[in-house]
């Protein structure tokens, strides 16, 4: 269980150099003295393409190091964690969206779904079929995921990261390919995911474009 993520003087390595120029002079997250994230709570990061978002989600994912200063889990460096310790808070508190989705084309919208949910077997066939419904994607189950539109490829996406148990749901611009009806749909069904285990919703996004309500808005 994680209950709170603290970021200590962390930079990217790539920004060396530039911290008073910006982006990162003007940045509510680089370079802080110290910015903690609680559960629950929706957080909503704000940012341009190229100030570093997806690096966060990375970051804080531990699928990447490269960055100056620290981050702690409940007040412990996650320098100090092995690599089973991460494998095993991917599967029971760490819930992650890259923007890029990571989607087996190849395989149906069930069989990508079920590689997450085999691991965690943490949502029923029913469950699932009720998130993929309230995204508009029921009819979808049998279809192969690289014949889908990127829209749909997000929300396919999106159903899977939601399977699994997590405390915190990492989302790197989760509304970028939809329009508004469907950002609202999402936007719902993620924060009420979220709300029924108490976790806390970090998304980046670019121009505030998720309708998450009662967040926090952090400027990248």
């Amino acid at each position: 269980m994680i209950d709170s993520i603290t970021l200590r003087r962390v930079l990217p390595r790539v920004f060396r150099g530039s911290e008073h120029e910006p982006p990162v002079s003007h940045s509510e997250v680089w370079l802080r003295d110290e910015l903690t994230f609680t559960r629950p709570g929706n957080y909503i990061v704000e940012a341009e393409s190229g100030t570093g978002k997806s690096s966060l989600c990375a970051f804080l994912y531990g699928s990447r190091t490269d960055y100056d200063g620290e981050i702690l889990f409940d007040g412990t460096p996650v320098s100090r964690f092995s690599i089973d310790w991460w494998c095993e808070l991917r599967r029971s508190a760490l819930a992650y969206l890259p923007q890029d989705m990571r989607l087996f084309p190849e395989l149906t919208v069930r069989e990508n779904i079920d590689v997450k949910n085999r691991l965690t077997g943490f949502c029923t066939e029913t469950h699932i079929k009720e998130m993929l419904s309230r995204l508009e994607l029921a009819d979808r189950l049998d279809d192969r995921a690289g014949l889908l539109s990127i829209g749909q490829q997000q929300r396919v996406a999106i159903v899977r990261a939601l399977c699994q148990p997590f405390d915190f749901l990492l989302v790197d611009e989760p509304v970028s390919h939809l329009d508004a009806r469907n950002n609202a749909a999402v936007a719902s069904l993620i924060a009420e995911e979220a709300s029924s285990r108490s976790a806390a919703i970090i998304a980046t996004s670019v121009g505030n474009k998720l309708t998450l309500s009662d967040f926090t808005l952090i400027r990248l």
